[in-house]
C-alpha cells in the first residue's frame, strides 16, 4: 500500500465538503427561479427542505455502507448523486417541473449530501488520533464556508448563462472536484499513529488517550450517551438554525439596524459559523470534548437570555457572532466526541444516526420561532425560550461528563 499523506487526506475531505456545502447557497437560486418559473416562495423552498431531510435520512441509513465499503467508494457515490442531482435540477428548470426539481435537488442531491458529509469524517478521525477535533473541524469547516464561495459564483453564472446552465456547469464541477478528492481518500492501517507521535510516546512526552469503549452501532444506540449526544446536537442546531433564519429581522427589531446593515451582519455570521468549526474543534483536543460542550451551553444560555436587552450594536453583534461560532463548533466536535466514547469501529454509522438530530432540528427550530413570534408579536421573546433549551442541554452535558468519568473509574 502506498503511504499516503494525512494532510492531503484532510484536504481531500475539505474538497468533498466544500462542494456539498453549496446547499447553504440555495437562497441565491430562490429569486431567479421564482421570477423565471412564476413559482411562489414555498414552491422553491421545498426543494431545499427535502434536500436537508434526505441529508439526515441518508446519513443514518448509509452509515453502515460507508463503514463497510470505505471512504473512497462512499465519496464517489456521493459525487455521482450530488453531481447528478445538481445537473438534473437544470433539466427540471428547462422542463418547468417542480416535481423533477424536488426529485433531483431534494432526493438525489440530498442523498449525495448525507453520504458525502459522513464519508471523509470517520476516516480523518482514524488518520489523526492525536488531533481528532482539529481534523474533523477542518473538513466540516469546508461545509460551513462553502456558501461564501458558491453564493457569488451562482449569482455570476445565472447572470451570464441562465439558471439551467448554471446547474449544469456546477453539477459537473461538483462531480469532478468530489471524485478527484474521493480517489485519494483511504482508511489508514489498524491502530495507525504518525511517526512524530510514536516518538513522543517512546520518550514518555505523550500518552495515548484510550477511547472510553469500542462499540458498534447496535451497541452504541443502547447506551444513554448516544441519546445524550443526539439531544445536545439537536438543541444546539435547533437554536442556531432559528437564529440564522430570523437574524436579519431580529437585528432590525432589537437594535434598529437598517436592512442593508443587517444583511451585511448576516454575511459575517456565516464566516463565524465556518471559523467556529475549526477553532472550537481544535480547542476540544486540549480542553476535552465534554468540557467544550459544557462551555457551549453555559455561555449560550447566558447569551440568548441577554440578547433582547442589549442595545449597543457592537455588543449585540459580538454576542450573535459568538453564538454562530458555537453553532459551527457543535457540528465539528461531534465526530471526535463519538470517537472518544464509542471508538472508531463504526464511527461513520454512529455519526450518521446522530445527524438525524440535524434533520429534526431543521424542522423544529423555525417552527418554534414562528409560533412564539405569532403568540408574542416579538422575535426577541423567542430568545428566552432558547435560553431555557440551553439550560436543559447544559444539564445533559454535565450528566454526560459524570457518566463518562464513572465508566473510566470503573475500568481502572
Amino acid at each position: 500500500m502506498i503511504e499516503k499523506n494525512r494532510w492531503l487526506m484532510a484536504l481531500s475531505a475539505v474538497g468533498v465538503h466544500l462542494c456539498i456545502g453549496s446547499v447553504y447557497a440555495w437562497s441565491v437560486y430562490v429569486k431567479p427561479i421564482q421570477e423565471q418559473m412564476s413559482w411562489n416562495l414555498t414552491d422553491v423552498t421545498i426543494a431545499f427542505s427535502i434536500a436537508i431531510f434526505f441529508l439526515g435520512l441518508s446519513a443514518a441509513l448509509m452509515g453502515k455502507f460507508v463503514e463497510k465499503n470505505g471512504p473512497k467508494v462512499s465519496a464517489l457515490l456521493a459525487a455521482s448523486l450530488f453531481g447528478l442531482g445538481t445537473m438534473g435540477s437544470g433539466l427540471a428548470i428547462m422542463m418547468e417541473s417542480k416535481l423533477l426539481l424536488y426529485f433531483f435537488y431534494g432526493v438525489l442531491g440530498g442523498c449525495g449530501l448525507g453520504i458525502g458529509y459522513i464519508s471523509p469524517v470517520s476516516t480523518l478521525v482514524k488518520w489523526f488520533p492525536d488531533k481528532r477535533g482539529m481534523a474533523t473541524g477542518l473538513a466540516i469547516m469546508g461545509f460551513g464556508f462553502a456558501s461564501a464561495i458558491w453564493g457569488p459564483t451562482i449569482k455570476i453564472l445565472i447572470g451570464k448563462v441562465g439558471i439551467s446552465s448554471t446547474f449544469f456547469i456546477l453539477g459537473f464541477s461538483y462531480f469532478v472536484i468530489m471524485s478527484l478528492s474521493a480517489l485519494y481518500l483511504q482508511a489508514p492501517e489498524k491502530d495507525y499513529m504518525p511517526e512524530h507521535f510514536k516518538k513522543k510516546l517512546k520518550e514518555g512526552k505523550k500518552k495515548i488517550k484510550e477511547d472510553l469503549q469500542s462499540l458498534g452501532l447496535n451497541e452504541a444506540i443502547k447506551t444513554p450517551r448516544f441519546y445524550g449526544l443526539w439531544l445536545m446536537l439537536f438543541i444546539n442546531v435547533t437554536c442556531g438554525i432559528a437564529i440564522i433564519g430570523v437574524a436579519s429581522p431580529l437585528l432590525q427589531e432589537v437594535i434598529g439596524l437598517s436592512a442593508l446593515a443587517a444583511a451585511a451582519a448576516v454575511g459575517l455570521m456565516g464566516i463565524f459559523n465556518g471559523a467556529g468549526r475549526i477553532v472550537w474543534a481544535s480547542l476540544s483536543d486540549y480542553l476535552t470534548r465534554p468540557v467544550v460542550y459544557i462551555i457551549f451551553f453555559f455561555t449560550q444560555a447566558i447569551a440568548f437570555y441577554m440578547l433582547p436587552s442589549i442595545t449597543e450594536i457592537v455588543v449585540f453583534q459580538f454576542v450573535l457572532y459568538f453564538i454562530m461560532s458555537c453553532y459551527g463548533g457543535g457540528f465539528a466536535s461531534i465526530p471526535a466526541y463519538i470517537g472518544d466514547i464509542f471508538g472508531t469501529k463504526e464511527l461513520g454509522a454512529i455519526h450518521g444516526y446522530i445527524l438525524t438530530a440535524w434533520a429534526a432540528a431543521g424542522l423544529v427550530g423555525p417552527l418554534i420561532i414562528s409560533i412564539v413570534k405569532d403568540m408574542t408579536g416579538s422575535y426577541s421573546q423567542t430568545l428566552y425560550v432558547f435560553a431555557g433549551f440551553f439550560i436543559v442541554a447544559l444539564i445533559i452535558s454535565l450528566a454526560m461528563l459524570l457518566n463518562i468519568n464513572k465508566i473510566r473509574k470503573s475500568k481502572y
